[in-house]
């Protein structure tokens, strides 16, 4: 079905940050597969990690125990310091999954709080639920009725989230970094502002690290970054690094809430994903991924700073770790095509910004072709 605006070009083969298409040429990939792509192409620790699952078992049910759903249930509850995961195939199913916990978790109680709050220019997904918690009318023509429960409230404006708590709010949902919504920071006093709102009304407190988690803002989770844990984290994307995975991690006091026949997946957590998202988290450690994104991070936002004292077109630039993006005073659609001319793949978020998402072992040569891709590709434009 005709649901992508696709760039004319088809890709066939990937190498660690470069991509090649069907007719031989090579770009600089700062796509990432949207951000999934977090040891880049074809790492050979991941080729060895998905051919000996393949070799072994790729499925089976949840009806069983499966051992590597069991490990990086275990390596996640540890790094993120909550209590229990559930696995799912993306990040829409783990928001879904969250606002089902959080219902859930406050029906078990006999209270009838069910409403969400979650923040304007959010996204959280495609499902009907997960459309409604996001921020943006433009996902939403065509798709009503909507269902009920959901409030939005701009970002960082802590006074309107407190007016709009109610005795039916049940959790708030926001996402630490809006990655598709434009690049804007939660900041980090808002987000502790948040934790202490929710703390004081009993409500839950689930942050959507969909784009953000597993290393992509320089942190495992950007949430350690305010200094704050939440009750609920969604994952997705980055895990897997190009298997679909998607996580829902909880308190354990939360999770409890889920039992059996409550929930559930038919694919998620099955043995080749959960192979891949733990070879994920071996290289994020093993590569000391993390320090990299957090010097070509600092590296690529210097690099496009420097340009906007050169190309005027470029108004602010904002991010965290390897999620940066660059607001334009004009349209960003044409210079995204001109730029993948150039031979440099990057995204737009939003109308007049720039997405730059490149995979987090990026090298600083790398960002530094990159940066002289998008000069070329601003000069001609100017």
């Amino acid at each position: 079905m005709n649901t992508y605006a696709r760039f004319p070009v088809t890709l066939v083969k990937g190498q660690g940050s470069r991509v090649w298409d069907n007719a031989g040429h090579v770009y600089l990939d700062f796509i990432s597969g949207i951000a999934v792509n977090t040891l880049g192409h074809a790492h050979p620790a991941m080729v060895a990690a998905l051919s000996d699952q393949a070799a072994t078992m790729l499925h089976c049910s949840n009806l069983f125990h499966i051992p590597k759903q069991q490990q990086l249930a275990e390596k996640l509850v540890a790094l993120s310091g909550l209590g229990s995961a559930f696995f799912c195939n993306s990040g829409a199913e783990a928001n879904e999954a969250a606002i089902k916990l959080a219902r859930k978790y406050f029906y078990d109680q006999g209270s009838s709080r069910r409403s969400v709050i979650s923040a304007t220019q959010s996204f959280h997904g495609r499902l009907l639920s997960t459309l409604t918690a996001t921020g943006q009318d433009k996902v939403k023509v065509g798709f009503d009725p909507l269902p009920p429960g959901f409030v939005h409230v701009p970002l960082n404006d802590i006074e309107a989230l407190q007016q709009a708590v109610t005795s039916q709010t049940a959790a708030v949902l926001l996402e630490p970094l809006q990655g598709e919504g434009g690049v804007n920071i939660a900041q980090a006093s808002y987000l502790q502002a948040v934790r202490r709102l929710c703390d004081e009304h009993g409500i839950l407190l689930m942050l959507d690290e969909v784009q953000t988690g597993v290393g992509r803002t320089g942190s495992m989770f950007a949430f350690e970054q305010a200094g704050i844990k939440p009750d609920v984290l969604t994952l997705a994307k980055g895990l897997g690094g190009g298997v679909p995975i998607g996580a829902l991690l909880a308190t354990e006091k939360v999770a409890a809430s889920f039992g059996p026949g409550t929930h559930g997946s038919t694919f998620g957590g099955n043995p080749l994903s959960c192979s891949a998202a733990l070879t994920v988290l071996d290289v994020i450690e093993s590569e000391s991924l993390l320090d990299n994104v957090k010097a070509r991070g600092e590296q690529l936002q210097q690099g496009l700073n420097a340009l906007k004292q050169r190309f005027p077109v470029i108004q602010d630039v904002r991010g965290q770790g390897l999620l940066v993006g660059a607001q334009l005073s004009v349209d960003a659609g044409p210079i995204v095509t001109a730029a993948r001319d150039e031979g440099l793949m990057i995204l737009l978020a939003g109308p007049q910004v720039l997405r730059f998402l490149p995979a987090l072992n990026v090298s600083e040569e790398e960002v530094n072709e990159a940066l002289a891709l998008l000069a070329s590709t601003l000069e001609a434009q100017a």
